[in-house]
């Protein structure tokens, strides 16, 4: 399997730019990528397993593996749940698969984002980064005539680092737009 170009990109430079950064004593120190985390809540999609179904396909689709179902874990009247109704799907990404997900949702996904400025500069603080998408129609692989309702995702960005500048730094430097610090 040919190694992707994001991941023999990060060895090359964006660690040496890192280390240079930040000054790290030990290479064992400088971030790296852990995991990337799709989730897609299905609230609209529970009433219809034909939904659910092409939702978890479209997710299948994005990601290049089988999505996980979230399950309710028991019954609320008042917002029409049941137990065991499938509430949402999860996908975590690792090694290969994840750094081409990464270079695919940097350099083809966001361009096609309407109104698009960058996203926020804001971790949690952990070395962990997540943002939202509204529209799941801004990934090539969704087929659009399949297509019957705008399904937003959440996905998140997971890495070894301490704290969010250095992560911030190390997605940018993997190509994640993120907007100006002035901004």
């Amino acid at each position: 399997m040919q190694e992707a170009v994001l991941k023999s990109r990060y060895h090359q430079s964006i660690k040496k730019q890192l280390q240079e950064k930040f000054q790290y004593k030990n290479a064992m120190q400088i971030p790296k990528m852990v995991k990337v985390v799709i989730s897609m809540g299905l609230a609209e999609a529970s009433k219809d397993k034909q939904l659910i179904e092409l939702c978890l396909q479209d997710l299948k689709n994005i990601s290049g593996q089988k999505p996980i179902s979230n399950k309710s874990k028991k019954a609320i009247s008042n917002f029409k749940l049941r137990e065991n109704q499938v509430i949402g799907a999860t996908v975590t990404l690792r090694g290969e698969r994840m750094y081409d997900f990464i270079e695919r949702f940097a350099h083809i996904c966001t361009p096609r984002i309407p109104d698009f400025r960058g996203f926020k500069r804001k971790g949690d603080g952990r070395g962990n980064y997540s943002l939202g998408v509204k529209d799941q129609m801004i990934f090539p692989e969704i087929n659009l005539d399949t297509l019957r309702f705008a399904q937003g995702m959440n996905i998140t960005f997971v890495t070894s680092a301490t704290n969010d500048n250095e992560c911030l730094e190390l997605l940018s430097l993997m190509g994640l737009p993120l907007k100006s610090k002035n901004n």
